[in-house]
């Protein structure tokens, strides 16, 4: 229920968008992948395909993300805002609570927020005609008067395109200029949406998308740029690589695999429970039952079980819910929140567990003979043992697989942490700063930088655009001075100032990171890495540097001062870029300080930077995330998938232990005479405790030998999405097995031991 909880509230994002079967986004597909961002596009392509092509599109939407500073007298916070087309609410069928909806978006200098916003600014909804202060890039703020109140929409892909990045903000595009942005041709990192006709495909715009592109774009974003079309109801799932598609495949074959595993044990134990049961059988037959009422019988009894299961269920879903929410990092939906449809489910589950459950073990016990069942003897003895032996099997292998698969999900989430990233990661933290992407803001940046490094629990600051978590500005085009420019390198840009190496302890390959520390900065020197040094001919970074490099369509002559030792700038799921350096002073644009801390107590470390942040910069909040919380954000999918795999293996090892110990006390119950028998003959406790090993443990050994290929063949196909990746070796399979088999090998000996020790009289007097 948990699982099926968490499936229903992934497939439901995008479902109450308004005509969402229409909708898509354009996406852009780039020759290499540090080319530009793939949900982003040139900036009017939807409106432009809107206004040519009007018998096939119906409607465009566009939006360009940003944060800024939002305060409301003393509070203020950094905040996520869409500067968007007027077309947002009638297209997607948002909600307002307070405002008009024609005309939210008309206005200059207003903006649209959520009910939860109101609420954190003002504590209440009724905010129409309020402002709010909002800063732009230049430093500057203005009020903005809240001109609606929109019901907070549940996850979607609009105006929550990306994990942990909730726009709550919504403001015209008609404010674009107040934040110094366009929606441009030239411009290819808008969000772009379209809604198509009714009966209009993907395929009818491919010619027309062709058109616009060829005839407005750069003539490099057409070479290497193709848009296409992805449509809103399947977005989600595919994004990504299709991450949260494979995480709900994982999970789904989890959950099954659960159940089937509940379904074995009960099958079972039903029938080595037979025994039990076969006189009852043998009188209800002799007193005129018939074979179809025999199994009647038992089906009702495994339904009626599964119903009082269920009803635990029920109570357990409510109590685990949050756990389990914090395990995947989602949120799962509370029994009130599904529609009332959906306890048609639990029934109908109820239904066919128990039909499965029971199925076997109500034709196998309905089928005794009167005459055997009365003489409580059981001449299918052998076919049950193989049945019953075939069914743990299968249970120990499924059991294997999972936790050979947690063992190598986290070695190599492991590897991720551990691995040299080719900086260091320790004692960073970093923080948004105030926008001033002037070249007055950029002095006033290294003077507070300076202030920042004069206390005594900082070792050392830099400003940049860029932290370590795969965002960046863009990609460029560089090829050698006087080359010619089609041997331009699609590189990945980065802008930071001459202390980003020294407070990241990225280590140089060649020369310096444009100059020494303290001397004066040339902003035409940049800083490429050892990758890049390569595809621009280098084989030896000391050959580099010195050299000159150009932008493709640009005349200025770049001098390379220094070639970083290559590092991990993003996820490890990707091989490294070519990266190059620009000097903030060259680009006036930047985005964090990055603190390098003095190892002590980071409390007190973390309190000091909050007070000398609040004294030089007030009235802006400081937000700060430290590098390892960065790092977790990047692999966030991988981290849920090995707390979803550790779950999975605690609870299939705990449904398999419980199926062996029921078997193992009904072996015992059944055998007791034998034992004291052997025991009069002469047999040791160790000799009787082995006949029951003999028992389970070759059916471990085949479910693992059984199991060790498809384990192996699963992992190998995870681990394939990833450019660095542990190896597989022996010892995860080799563990899973032998720690199954030292476990019930404990739990035998449990079993066995009180039995075996007990006075052999006692044992014969059983019947």
């Amino acid at each position: 229920m948990l699982i099926g909880a968490y499936v229903w509230g992934e497939l439901r994002v995008n479902s109450q968008l308004k005509d969402v079967k229409n909708q898509y986004i354009i996406l852009s597909k780039w020759k290499q992948v540090n080319q530009g961002f793939e949900i982003a596009t040139l900036g009017p392509l939807a409106k432009a395909l809107k206004e040519n092509y009007p018998n096939l599109v119906a409607n465009y939407y566009r939006f360009d993300g940003i944060t800024s500073n939002v305060s409301k007298g003393d509070k203020s916070f950094r905040e996520n805002i869409q500067v968007c087309d007027s077309t947002m609410l009638n297209m997607y069928g948002f909600k307002l609570i307070q405002g008009n909806p024609s005309t939210a978006f008309d206005g200059v200098f207003t903006v649209v927020i959520t009910d939860k916003k109101a609420i954190k600014y003002f504590g209440k909804t009724d905010v129409i005609g309020q402002t709010l202060t909002i800063e732009n890039f230049s430093g500057s703020r203005h009020d903005f008067m809240i001109s609606g109140v929109m019901e907070t929409p549940i996850k979607n892909s609009v105006t929550w395109l990306n994990d942990g990045n909730d726009n709550q903000f919504y403001i015209s595009s008609n404010n674009l200029q107040f934040f110094g942005r366009n929606m441009d041709w030239q411009n290819p990192f808008i969000v772009n949406y379209i809604e198509l006709l009714e009966g209009v495909t993907p395929a009818d715009l491919e010619k027309p998308i062709q058109f616009l592109v060829k005839q407005n774009a750069p003539a490099q974003v057409y070479q290497d740029m193709r848009p296409k079309l992805s449509p809103l109801t399947t977005y989600y799932l595919t994004v990504d690589n299709g991450l949260v598609k494979k995480m709900i495949c994982a999970l789904s074959g989890i959950a099954f695999f659960i159940l089937i595993m509940a379904v074995i044990n009960f099958i079972n134990m039903s029938i080595s429970r037979s025994a039990t049961r076969m006189r009852e059988i043998g009188i209800r037959k002799v007193l005129g039952s018939v074979k179809q009422q025999l199994i009647i019988q038992f089906l009702t009894e495994s339904t009626l079980l599964v119903f009082i299961a269920m009803l635990f269920a029920l109570v357990g879903f409510q109590l685990f819910r949050s756990l389990f929410s914090n395990i995947l990092g989602k949120n799962i939906a509370s029994l009130g929140e599904f529609p009332v449809y959906f306890f048609l489910f639990p029934l109908l589950l109820i239904f066919i567990v128990g039909i499965i459950a029971g199925i076997y073990p109500a034709f196998f016990l309905s089928s005794l003979k009167s005459v055997e069942s009365l003489k409580g003897k059981l001449s299918s003895l052998k076919e049950n043992v193989v049945v019953r032996k075939s069914l743990v099997a299968f249970q120990f292998g499924t059991a294997t697989i999972v936790f050979i698969s947690a063992i190598i999900i986290s070695k190599q989430i492991k590897l991720f942490f551990s691995r040299d990233l080719g900086y260091d990661k320790d004692y960073i933290v970093s923080a948004q700063v105030p926008r001033d992407w002037t070249s007055k803001g950029v002095i006033r940046m290294q003077h507070l930088k300076q202030q920042f490094e004069a206390l005594p629990q900082v070792k050392s600051v830099t400003l940049s655009y860029e932290t370590m978590d795969g965002n960046n500005s863009g990609s460029s085009y560089i090829y050698k001075a006087g080359a010619d420019s089609t041997t331009a390198v699609s590189t990945v840009t980065l802008q930071t100032d001459e202390y980003y190496a020294q407070t990241y302890s990225i280590p140089m390959a060649a020369g310096v990171f444009y100059n020494p520390p303290g001397a004066i900065v040339d902003s035409l020197k940049v800083v490429i890495n050892e990758t890049q040094s390569k595809a621009l001919g280098w084989k030896d970074p000391y050959q580099a540097i010195g050299k000159q490099v150009q932008f493709a369509g640009g005349a200025a002559l770049f001098t390379i001062a220094g070639v970083t030792k290559d590092f991990h700038f993003g996820s490890m799921q990707r091989a490294i870029d070519p990266i190059i350096f620009l000097h903030v002073n060259l680009t006036n644009t930047f985005r964090y300080f990055s603190f390098k801390l003095k190892p002590g107590n980071l409390g007190s470390s973390i309190a000091a930077l909050q007070k000398q942040w609040s004294a030089l910069m007030p009235g802006t909040p400081f937000e700060y995330k430290f590098l390892d919380d960065t790092l977790k954000t990047l692999y966030q999918s991988e981290i849920q998938l090995r707390k979803a795999s550790y779950t999975a293996t605690a609870l299939s090892l705990i449904i398999v232990l419980l199926g062996v110990l029921g078997l193992i006390s009904l072996s015992i119950q059944r055998r007791t005479k034998e034992i004291g028998i052997r025991k009069v003959l002469g047999s040791s406790v160790t000799r009787i405790i082995g006949i029951f090993m003999k028992e389970f443990l070759p059916v471990i050994l085949v479910a693992g030998i059984v199991a060790c290929p498809l384990a192996y063949l699963l992992m190998r196909r995870w681990l394939n999405d990833y450019v660095y990746r542990i190896d597989i070796t022996a010892t995860p399979f080799m563990f899973s097995i032998l720690l199954l088999g030292f476990v019930t090998s404990v739990l035998i000996v449990l079993q066995t031991i009180k039995t075996a020790l007990a006075n052999p009289v006692e044992s014969l007097r059983t019947e």
